[in-house]
């Protein structure tokens, strides 16, 4: 369970630290930085998927996702009678994410490089990783540490071991050197972080990935944009708790129940509803009963 998010320098995020429940609601108005709470939250989820580069990019750079806030607000700034104004920075800034859980904790720092005339000069570095054991942060804590280049893991004796020397500045410590032998903490905290889930869009237009058929495979979790929505429907009928399933579709929809076509292994949906002659299938649902169905589906 994660017990803490850290973010600094991202967009409107200067410097954020949020303590986290098993459930949390983040409200507020327009423009106060929710969604980047949230997004900087998958900005961490695809650096253990090796994308937080690309990530980064189709946002407009990493030049476009830093805090643009000047370092520092005084007193009248902040009482509004006066305007903020840009100043030489003192200190880096640097795009740094991070999260602290029961078992481990991780945090990642990302800046810009040097100038060249490479033509991915504006793609960002990662300057430094860190993995502790524990929900704190502290020098005893620290089982892996990357900067620049070198990576190292501290041993059963207490040591440090040198994982590599040569590491790309756009690749990640998680995608490269976790192994059950040489780095077992880290193997557990990429898959970890692997294992999350982002159900925040699901498309219901004509052509949604959820309303045409799929190939069929064992599907324990719904993928983010529930493409597999009929396997994984199929996986809780077979493995996980049909009544549960059945109760929850008779809940919305009553006297209704749900089908898995299995058309020569690609799956597709039908909804039998009472007083009508035939199943609909999933491109001929409404889209507020799509989603249902896609909700109920990474529910259970």
């Amino acid at each position: 369970m994660l017990r803490t998010l850290a973010v600094a320098n991202y967009r409107s995020l200067r410097n954020l630290i949020v303590p986290l429940q098993r459930l949390n609601l983040i409200t507020g108005p327009n423009g106060s930085g929710k969604s980047s709470v949230y997004r900087a939250l998958r900005l961490l989820a695809d650096t253990a998927q090796g994308g937080v580069i690309p990530s980064l990019a189709r946002e407009g750079g990493l030049q476009s996702t830093l805090w643009a806030g000047p370092e520092n607000f005084g007193r009248a700034v902040k009482r509004g009678e006066h305007k903020v104004e840009g100043t030489v920075r003192k200190e880096r800034t640097n795009l740094r994410l991070g999260f602290a859980g029961d078992e481990f904790g991780y945090a990642i720092d990302l800046g810009l490089p040097a100038p060249s005339r490479s033509a991915f000069a504006l793609d960002p570095e990662i300057k430094t990783e860190t993995i502790w054991a524990g929900p704190v942060l502290r020098p005893a804590a620290l089982l892996i540490e990357r900067h620049a280049a070198v990576v190292r893991s501290r041993n059963s004796e207490g040591d440090w071991d040198v994982l590599a020397y040569e590491l790309s500045s756009f690749d990640s410590m998680l995608t490269q050197f976790a192994d059950p032998r040489n780095a077992p903490e880290m193997l557990r905290l990429r898959e970890q972080i692997r294992s999350w889930r982002f159900y925040d869009h699901f498309r219901t237009d004509v052509d949604a990935p959820a309303r045409l058929p799929q190939i069929g495979t064992h599907t324990p979790v719904l993928s983010n944009d529930g493409s597999d929505m009929a396997a994984a429907l199929q996986a809780i009928q077979e493995i996980g708790d049909p009544e549960a399933l059945a109760e929850a579709v008779d809940d919305a929809f009553p006297r209704s129940s749900i089908e898995v076509l299995n058309l020569e292994g690609r799956f597709e949906i039908a909804m039998h509803q009472h007083g009508l002659l035939r199943p609909l299938r999933a491109a001929e649902l409404s889209d507020g009963t799509l989603r249902y169905l896609l909700w109920i589906a990474q529910r259970f």
